[in-house]
């Protein structure tokens, strides 16, 4: 023993949640090149083993989407916890997400450089503090973040991107396929392509099903947030350039770290 204390970790999750091809993993991408001390955790390496993903009961296709079985539940609400408490992601643990092609989006230097110095600042001001805490974010990325119950009672601050249902259908045509996790080789990983028809049969109409109940009359479009998800952030991105976002997310996120500190 040394004698010096170590400071305590605190960990605010950010759930940045959208139908898929919304943008999300690239503003979490954003905002973690500018929050210090921060992970991304993506929910797509927490689907099943492609052998384990269910038919869909009508078309007889692999349902990647339905959430029943898109998401190892157990598995994702353990790492979560896991993380919550100690402020890392498990060194065993393989993310697929940089195979995924993803067109590049800027950010203005000045908006990225001007919250990098705010946070680190904030950063600094916690931590000289005789009690002061190291705060970590974990920014949590995926397409069915606010469906189950447990994992959104551990995100802190709840970001949800809309898109209009022919611009996501269209981004979902131009992308070649989806990595998918494979437990015996999660670095590879494992191409998914979409069969004909998928995106209108089995994507969006899963995604509405999701999505139902936390918009009032299951509007995804333009519906108000109905209760289930507490302070549910919609971000209308396709009236907003991704500085516009970026810049609104660490608006909320400063005033966040600012409320845990007091």
């Amino acid at each position: 023993m040394t004698g010096t204390t170590q400071k305590k970790v605190q960990v605010i999750f950010v759930g940045v949640g959208g139908a898929t091809c919304s943008g999300k993993t690239t503003l979490a991408k954003h905002l973690k090149g500018i929050l210090p001390d921060s992970v991304i955790i993506h929910q797509d390496d927490f689907a099943p083993p492609q052998e384990l993903v269910p038919l869909h009961p009508v078309h007889q296709v692999q349902d990647w989407d339905a959430p029943a079985g898109a998401i190892s539940w157990d598995r994702l609400i353990t790492f979560l916890r896991h993380v919550k408490e100690t402020g890392e992601v498990p060194q065993d643990h393989r993310s697929h997400d940089h195979l995924n092609e993803q067109k590049e989006i800027t950010v203005p230097d000045k908006v990225r450089e001007c919250w990098i110095a705010e946070f680190q600042r904030l950063k600094e001001e916690r931590e000289a503090q005789e009690n002061g805490t190291r705060l970590v974010w974990a920014l949590v990325d995926g397409f069915l973040l606010y469906w189950h119950k447990d994992v959104i009672a551990e995100l802190d601050v709840r970001i949800m991107l809309r898109v209009p249902h022919d611009i996501l259908r269209q981004r979902r045509h131009e992308r070649h396929g989806y990595h998918t996790a494979v437990q015996s080789d999660p670095v590879e990983g494992s191409l998914w392509r979409d069969p004909p028809h998928y995106w209108e049969q089995i994507v969006y109409p899963a995604y509405v099903e999701a999505h139902k109940e936390v918009f009032v009359d299951g509007d995804v479009e333009h519906g108000a947030p109905t209760n289930k998800v507490e302070g549910l952030i919609p971000l209308e991105t396709l009236e907003m350039t991704m500085g516009e976002a970026v810049d609104r997310c660490c608006r909320v996120l400063k005033e966040t770290a600012l409320n845990r500190s007091q």
